[in-house]
């Protein structure tokens, strides 16, 4: 894929507004209704300097004078414009989380997220990421959910190089975070699946080519998430992003995309809304960009809790969000279109999989997403070994190597799994997502990733006997805080980190109990979020214990073929405490 231009011309203008209605009676800092005027600190510091100008001053100031010169709003704000957070300074504790300002929690270290759209890397690529993953981030490396490397422990003073290595094989940083278009999730077997409609391929590309770094697009009201998937598994988890392109075959004007809008999970989870418009491939550039136009003009801004596309979806509904973008920023009628069908196959792609070209695709596990720089080394060690040069990651922490030779694909599973990375993994280890957590995010209360790998290793011991008798695999998600970057909402049984009274009435490290939710795959024909049952917590300690519980209790209680959360859903409380 091509690189996007490292540092765009500085600019400080607003973009264009369309013709503002009518002024509400308080101010949303809608830019088109209530014009640009800052209504919040976040909202000042964009005004006054674009966010993504702090890259020179990272290159020219910051690198050279080290992490006490970088100025607070540039150190808490700009630069995750370029894929940089602080991170968490070792030793506090959860209970201290809420107490503690930034400058408090932070240690003068950062995570970078490598920005991978669509998931897709070439061997190349890969070994440069695990070079500075083990040169300059102390071997760390966890595939994220939404298909980025993240590493931790990144000094100032390294980044401009980091910088150039990434640049150098087609990879960089612009606008892994930051309130901008983050990573367009892609189909991660793209372009090789023999079972896709569409390849989104060209289209990631040129959202990228045109619009990443685009200074017009670089102040949004938060984040803003996209997907697109031409494969039936409908891999890109396209319900929970603010705008996703699903492969639909239109019985008049062929095969195309339908259009979602407006999903996000968070501490207000809402699933997005089908526009009911069908779009072509070639169209898919521009609508992506309408919509993003939309929610920069119209997105609330005044307070950030409200700031995401899914609280205008909420107050517009998709009708009204379908209108304004096609008569203020297409300036055309789009074409109704039909809903996709229900998904076929598995979309986290793991195991043995033909291409259409006859060769394999091998999709692996790691632990909860986490590897390492030497992990990373060692799959295009492998790859290379059987004539690949590329690699996907996919939006459920996983790993996949393609183009693999047929009669060589079992060496390939052999030596993946010689990494840790298992094409053939027990159900738990599957299926158990977790995000960063306490070890090294500034707004986590528990420890997840260790956490998460012990109890899915325990649960596949304890339930062996139960889960080859169930109709779909269970689905665990372990977050470390109520922000949700693990999905908690839409697993069948979520876990969202808090502190809870432990035997003694002490605060204790905990999870509040999320049961039933997930997304729509081959399982599971109708998306939906899990539910909560009141005063149903857990301590880590008991997790083990309390999963194994409900599961069993599912597995006696289930209508035939019932899912988990279709029984999660009806059970009485008693059964789901």
């Amino acid at each position: 894929m091509n690189a996007v231009p490292p540092a765009p011309a500085p600019t400080t203008s607003a973009p264009p507004s369309p013709a503002r209605p009518p002024r509400a009676a308080k101010p949303q800092g809608q830019w088109a209704v209530d014009g640009t005027e800052p209504l919040n600190h976040n909202e000042q510091f964009k005004r006054d300097d674009p966010a993504l100008n702090v890259r020179a001053r990272v290159e020219e100031v910051y690198a050279r004078e080290g992490f006490a010169s970088i100025d607070p709003d540039d150190l808490h704000g700009r630069l995750r414009w370029w894929g940089l957070y602080t991170q968490r300074k070792p030793g506090i504790d959860g209970g201290r989380t809420a107490q503690l300002e930034p400058h408090e929690l932070e240690d003068e270290y950062f995570m970078m997220r490598v920005r991978v759209d669509g998931g897709a890397l070439t061997t190349e690529q890969l070994r440069v990421v695990a070079g500075i993953s083990t040169e300059f981030a102390r071997d760390t490396a966890d595939i994220s959910d939404r298909q980025n490397i993240q590493m931790h422990w990144v000094r100032i003073e390294d980044v401009p190089e980091i910088w150039r290595r990434l640049e150098a094989v087609g990879l960089w940083t612009t606008e892994a975070c930051g309130d901008c278009p983050r990573v367009v999730l892609g189909s991660p077997v793209a372009g090789v699946s023999a079972e896709e409609l569409l390849d989104p391929t060209p289209q990631i590309e040129e959202i990228q080519r045109r619009y990443i770094g685009d200074p017009e697009l670089a102040n949004l009201p938060r984040k803003f998430k996209s997907a697109i998937t031409g494969h039936p598994s409908q891999d890109v988890v396209h319900e929970i992003n603010d705008v996703s392109f699903v492969a639909v075959e239109h019985p008049e004007l062929g095969l195309g995309y339908d259009v979602f809008v407006g999903g996000g999970l968070s501490t207000t989870a809402r699933l997005a809304s089908r526009l009911g418009a069908f779009v072509t491939p070639e169209e898919v550039p521009d609508v992506w960009h309408g919509v993003v136009q939309v929610f920069r003009d119209y997105g609330y801004r005044r307070l950030r809790n409200k700031a995401r596309l899914k609280f205008l979806l909420a107050d517009w509904g998709p009708e009204k969000f379908r209108q304004v973008l096609q008569d203020e920023y297409l300036h055309r009628a789009l074409p109704d279109g039909p809903p996709p069908p229900a998904p076929v196959g598995s979309s986290d792609h793991v195991g043995v999989h033909a291409q259409k070209d006859g060769r394999r695709y091998i999709g692996v596990a790691p632990s909860v997403g986490r590897v390492s720089g030497q992990v990373l080394r060692g799959v295009a060690d492998v790859a290379e070994a059987h004539g690949s040069r590329r690699v996907r990651l996919t939006p459920h922490q996983k790993l996949v190597v393609l183009d693999v030779p047929a009669d060589e694909a079992e060496d390939v599973v052999t030596e993946l799994d010689a990494l840790g990375l298992q094409a053939r993994p027990s159900l738990f280890r599957r299926t158990t997502m977790a995000c960063t957590g306490i070890e090294y995010c500034k707004l986590a209360i528990v420890e997840t990733k260790a956490t998460a790998t012990a109890a899915a290793a325990e649960l596949d011991r304890r339930l062996a006997d139960v889960q080859s008798t169930l109709p779909s695999p269970v689905r665990l998600h372990v977050n470390g805080c109520p922000n949700s970057c693990a999905r908690i909402q839409t697993a069948d049984i979520g876990l969202k980190g808090q502190l809870v009274p432990g035997d003694d009435g002490e605060q204790v490290a905990g999870f509040q109990v999320h049961l039933g939710g997930g997304l729509a795959d081959a399982d599971r024909p109708e998306a939906g979020v899990g539910r909560t049952v009141r005063g149903l917590k857990v301590t880590a300690d008991d997790l083990v214990d309390y999963v194994e519980r409900v599961v069993r209790r599912y597995a006696d209680d289930r209508d035939g073929d019932e899912t988990f959360a279709t029984w999660a859903h009806r059970a009485d409380e008693e059964a789901l405490a």
